[in-house]
């Protein structure tokens, strides 16, 4: 692990400054790209609610750039296989990085050695948007409210237990625990998906997830939604509090998605992606098939999304801390 003063250090004018130097030759050398297939890698295991957006978005891309699009999950080690997987590939921009706050702002903080660098090894391509974490509860608790679940778990401290599978998740229920003054046990999983699974069985008690994987699941009435993570109201889930205004004063946590590359990809490879990527997630019909999947969609430039991985890497040691999580 590179010390997080690189992390804090490395100015955003380099990243800029990196994509500047293109060589005509390189330029030239890139001019057919792609001329083959593209590989996506995630983090998180196949039906996780990164897995299901970006697979809409990459068969978008795939059709734009008239190449094949091929996922690759690599789930474990809290996103850390596949972020060293990409970090070490080549930077031609036929190996990209679809992840979350889980390995690029969390893992520093969570982790005593880190196989990569967040920064420093990957280059900033977009940012597609934010997946919103809402807390789900197994139907047989007689809970309808946070305030609810909260008295429960007051009266039965070690009882209850939350799930995780994601550092979103991770943080979450350290801070819900940490805000609320409870006693939560914690039962940590590889994914989402067989992590919900348990608390579906009534193996768990409940668990912080991102919408899309939860509300299938909601929807059925196989769980219980609770309230949302964020600081203000869902636009996905309007009806459904926000943990603060449930009465856990100051929660307030988003977990957000973009696409990253290999450190020193080439500069008109990083602007042709970016390009198609915002058109892609632009468009009015695809937000609405990503809203249907939990996903509030936007991006932007790259400068803009290597300013906001810098800023993120701030906000979660501070969430990190302030929960009292300690690095494993």
């Amino acid at each position: 692990m590179h010390g997080l003063s690189v992390l804090r250090g490395v100015a955003s004018a380099s990243f800029i400054g990196a994509l500047l130097l293109a060589t005509p030759d390189a330029i030239a050398q890139t001019a057919n790209y792609p001329n083959r297939a593209i590989t996506l890698v995630l983090p998180f295991a196949a039906g996780s609610g990164t897995d299901t957006t970006t697979r809409l978005i990459a068969k978008e891309l795939g059709t734009a750039l008239n190449a094949n699009t091929v996922i690759d999950n690599k789930a474990g080690a809290n996103g850390s296989i596949a972020a060293s997987f990409v970090a070490r590939a080549p930077a031609d921009g036929y190996t990209l990085f679809v992840t979350t706050n889980t390995t690029h702002s969390a893992n520093p903080y969570l982790l005593k050695t880190m196989s990569y660098d967040p920064i420093k090894d990957f280059t900033p391509i977009a940012r597609t948007g934010d997946l919103p974490f809402m807390l789900v509860i197994n139907p047989e608790i007689p809970a309808n409210s946070v305030e609810e679940l909260v008295a429960l778990a007051k009266k039965e401290p070690g009882k209850y237990s939350y799930a995780s599978g994601s550092s979103s998740a991770i943080v979450s229920g350290a801070t819900f625990a940490r805000l609320a003054g409870l006693d939560l046990l914690h039962v940590p999983y590889k994914s989402s998906p067989p992590a919900l699974t348990d608390v579906i069985a009534g193996r768990v008690s409940m668990m912080f997830v991102d919408v899309p994987t939860g509300l299938p699941h909601v929807n059925a009435k196989a769980l219980k939604s609770l309230a949302v993570t964020t600081k203000h109201r869902s636009k996905l889930l309007p009806d459904l509090p926000t943990m603060d205004e449930a009465g856990v004063k100051g929660f307030d946590i988003t977990s957000w998605q973009g696409y990253l590359g290999p450190a020193n990809m080439p500069k008109d490879i990083v602007v042709k992606l970016n390009a198609e990527i915002r058109k892609i997630v632009e468009r009015p019909e695809i937000q609405k098939d990503l809203a249907n999947r939990g996903m509030e969609a936007f991006s932007g430039t790259p400068e803009e999304f290597d300013a906001f991985l810098k800023d993120q890497l701030k906000v979660w040691e501070k969430l990190i801390t302030d929960a009292g999580i300690e690095k494993q």
